[in-house]
C-alpha cells in the first residue's frame, strides 16, 4: 500500500482527507486514514501538510 500511517502519532485531524487533491483518502471508524481508491498521484500534499508527521507516502514502484 502507498500510503504509511503511523498510527502512534496520527491524531484523526482529517487533514490528509481534506487536503487531497485526487480525493482518495478517507478516516476508517477509528478516524484513521487510508487509500479508499487508487488513484494516488504521490503528490506528497498529505505527507506534507499532517501537523504529526504520521503519514509517508510511498512509490509502488521505481520511477527513472
Amino acid at each position: 500500500m502507498p500510503l504509511e500511517v503511523d498510527e502512534r502519532k496520527c491524531n484523526g485531524c482529517g487533514i490528509c482527507e481534506e487536503i487531497c487533491p485526487v480525493d482518495a483518502i478517507r478516516l476508517d471508524k477509528n478516524r484513521k486514514p487510508y487509500l479508499k481508491y487508487d488513484e494516488c498521484w504521490y503528490c506528497d500534499s498529505c505527507e506534507i501538510e499532517c501537523p504529526e508527521k504520521a503519514l509517508k507516502a510511498k512509490l509502488p514502484y521505481l520511477i527513472e
